[in-house]
C-alpha cells in the first residue's frame, strides 16, 4: 500500500466515539410507468400511505385550494418538489387530467445509512458501500445494483437530487437484484460521506488520474464512490476522498461505462475483503 498517499494501519481511523457523532443519515430518468401518480386526489392517497416518493411536479404559477396542501406536505417529508409547464406535464402523462401534479413512486422503500451498516455488523464483515454520485441514467443505476448485490455489497447510496431514482426501468435493469440490495436515499452526499469518516469507513473515488486499483489496498470498511455518466464524481466528493482509484486503459477508448468500470473495481474489493 506504499503507493498510496494516505495510511490506515490495523484499518482504524480516528474516529469520534459513536455516541457522540451526530448522525445525520436520513431515511428518507423520470419513468412514465407504474411509478407515476396522477392528480390532486390519487398523490394525496399516495402521501397518506407513507410510500416512498422520489419527487413531485408541479405545475409552474400559482397555487390554490388542495394543492397548496399536498406541496406543504411534500416539503414537510422532504420530497424533492420540481416545478414545470403544463406543457411537460401533458407530455409526461400522455394528456391525462394530471390536475396540475404527479408524483414518482419508487418502486422500492428506502432504507438508511445506519441499516447498511446493521447490515454489515450481523454478517460479521467489514463494511462495503456504494456510493452512487449523480447517476441521471436509469439503465446504468440499474446495473450498478446489480453489480453490487452480485459481489456482496452491503448496501447502495444515492442522492435524492439532480440523480434517478428507483424506478420501474431501474427495477428492470438490475434483474431482481433490486429486491435483494439495501438502498438508501439522502439529502447531502458530502455530509454523509462525512459522517461515514467519523464512523471510520473509509472513501475510495472511481476516477482518472488515480492509483490502478489492482495495487491498492482496499483491505478496510470502505466505500466506492462512482461518479455519473457525464461529469463523473462531483468535485466536493473527490476533496472528501481518502483515495482516488482508477482502472487503467490501455485501447483507443479512455473510459468505460459507470456500471463496467464498477463491476472491475466491486469484484476486487470483494475479493481482498474475502481473501484471507
Amino acid at each position: 500500500m506504499e503507493k498510496n498517499k494516505k495510511n490506515y494501519k490495523g484499518y482504524d481511523r480516528p474516529r469520534n466515539n459513536q455516541k457522540d457523532v451526530k448522525r445525520t443519515f436520513e431515511r428518507t430518468n423520470e419513468e412514465m410507468s407504474e411509478g407515476m401518480v396522477i392528480g390532486r386526489n390519487a398523490v394525496r392517497e399516495l402521501l397518506k400511505t407513507g410510500r416512498a416518493i422520489d419527487k413531485i411536479y408541479v405545475q409552474r404559477g400559482e397555487r390554490e385550494g388542495s394543492i397548496v396542501v399536498l406541496v406543504a406536505e411534500a416539503i414537510e417529508r422532504h420530497i424533492p418538489i420540481i416545478e414545470t409547464d403544463r406543457a411537460k406535464l401533458d407530455k409526461m402523462t400522455d394528456f391525462a387530467v394530471h390536475q396540475g401534479v404527479v408524483a414518482m413512486a419508487a418502486e422500492k422503500e428506502y432504507c438508511s445509512v445506519e441499516d447498511i451498516l446493521d447490515i454489515a455488523k450481523q454478517r460479521g464483515e467489514r463494511p462495503f458501500i456504494i456510493i452512487a454520485d449523480g447517476i441521471t441514467d436509469p439503465h446504468n443505476l440499474g446495473a450498478l445494483i446489480r453489480c453490487a448485490e452480485g459481489v456482496g455489497a452491503h448496501g447502495l447510496i444515492i442522492p435524492k437530487r439532480r440523480a434517478v431514482g428507483l424506478t420501474p426501468a431501474v427495477t428492470k435493469a438490475s434483474c431482481g437484484a433490486i429486491e435483494h440490495l439495501a438502498i438508501a436515499k439522502v439529502t447531502n452526499l458530502a455530509v454523509t460521506v462525512e459522517e461515514l469518516k467519523k464512523l471510520g469507513i473509509w472513501i475510495f473515488t472511481a476516477e482518472a488520474g488515480g492509483n490502478a486499483y489492482y495495487e491498492t489496498d482496499f483491505k478496510c470498511p470502505c466505500a466506492l464512490v462512482m461518479g455519473s455518466e457525464g461529469e463523473g464524481v462531483s468535485h466536493i466528493i473527490k476533496e472528501k476522498s481518502d483515495f482516488i482509484v482508477s482502472i487503467p486503459m490501455y485501447g483507443k477508448v479512455n473510459s468505460f461505462n459507470v456500471s463496467t468500470a464498477a463491476s472491475v473495481l466491486m469484484a476486487e474489493i470483494s475479493r481482498q475483503h474475502r481473501a484471507k
